[in-house]
């Protein structure tokens, strides 16, 4: 499961020679790192004016829905949980948390989950598919690659698979219930700032969940339907379609000192979870099957831009990527799914 560290990697981020379209200049540094400098100079620059901007969302929405202010996506991981502190800490937001149960959800997780919502006094609902219809996805997903080759850059199919049910479950929920922003853990290195405050625009949603749906062969269709928006959405609720907010793209980042500050609301360090999640016990298979059939581990992109960006040290990086003691969890999920 481990990319061979024979490879070359470069010597400013850890994206490797495996990965799609890189090159490296005579320093080792790669096209990467050299066309994301200006964007990052650019991005640390406007973190101020975003948080003046998700201040002023706030201040605009706050109260005025019938019951919450905001719902969260809430795996129980390290990012979503630090993104329900803040949100309920810093602005006493009126928060739902919604986690999806893929049957891979860890125990551990499931009790920091009850832990952070009860201390931080969070309204939660847990939706969780049929085994029958994950096990399907799930294991078309580990077998092959159905999305397209941009998406593959970012996530695995499996990953793909489930966040692709995830968005349209709670942004259907949040349609239902008037709740005017929807809350992501993106974590720094997943999505860019540019795009950590948006209203979603139901024209470009439903394209978007179109292009989804179309992936997935005509046997799975049916079964991925059932967690998409209805089509009659986009013209019910059209008004209504809330903004879409990821925080931690513009407050300040430490994995060690979340950690503490996580602490301090019962969140706990899992220990039954891979170098790469702190919620999924399906991850490292997601992990395993992306490397074999493409060549590079689908978390580099990510840590890649943490590493550019300061947030995590190279050296840590590496260890994220290039270490593997997962070789438990990939049997787990591979036995659960009879693959």
């Amino acid at each position: 499961m481990v990319i061979n560290m024979s490879n070359k990697i470069c010597t400013k981020c850890i994206l490797p020679d495996t990965f799609p379209g890189i090159k490296f200049d005579d320093q080792g540094v790669c096209n990467y790192c050299k066309r994301e400098e200006k964007a990052l100079a650019k991005a640390a620059a406007k973190k101020t004016e975003y948080k003046k901007r998700l201040d002023d969302l706030i201040q605009t929405h706050q109260g005025k829905a019938p019951v919450y202010d905001v719902i969260v996506a809430y795996s129980g991981g390290k990012d979503s949980s630090y993104t329900l502190k803040l949100l309920k800490e810093r602005y006493d937001l009126r928060i739902l948390a919604f986690t999806f149960d893929n049957h891979f959800v860890s125990p551990f997780a499931f009790e920091n989950i009850n832990r952070v919502t009860d201390k931080l006094q969070t309204d939660l609902i847990q939706f969780r598919l049929p085994w029958p219809a994950g096990k399907q996805l799930f294991s078309l997903t580990a077998q092959k690659d159905i999305f397209p080759e941009a998406t593959m850059l970012r996530a695995s199919s499996i990953c793909t698979t489930c966040i692709g049910m995830v968005k349209p479950l709670v942004l259907k929920t949040a349609l239902e219930m008037s709740i005017p922003m929807v809350a992501f853990g993106w974590s720094p290195g997943q999505a860019p700032i540019q795009s950590a405050i948006m209203k979603t625009n139901p024209a470009m949603n439903r394209r978007t969940q179109d292009a989804f749906l179309k992936s997935f062969p005509e046997e799975t269709k049916k079964i991925i339907s059932r967690y998409l928006l209805p089509l009659s959405y986009f013209e019910i609720y059209k008004e209504r379609f809330p903004y879409n907010i990821h925080p931690l793209a513009f407050f300040d980042y430490n994995e060690e000192k979340i950690k503490i500050e996580l602490n301090t609301i019962g969140w706990e360090v899992p220990s039954d979870t891979d170098t790469n999640s702190s919620n999924c016990l399906l991850n490292a298979y997601a992990n395993h099957c992306h490397i074999i059939r493409n060549g590079f581990h689908p978390y580099v992109w990510e840590i890649a831009n943490m590493v550019r960006q300061g947030v995590v040290d190279r050296e840590e990086g590496i260890e994220k990527i290039y270490t593997d003691q997962n070789a438990e969890m990939v049997a787990y999920a591979q036995e659960k799914l009879g693959l």
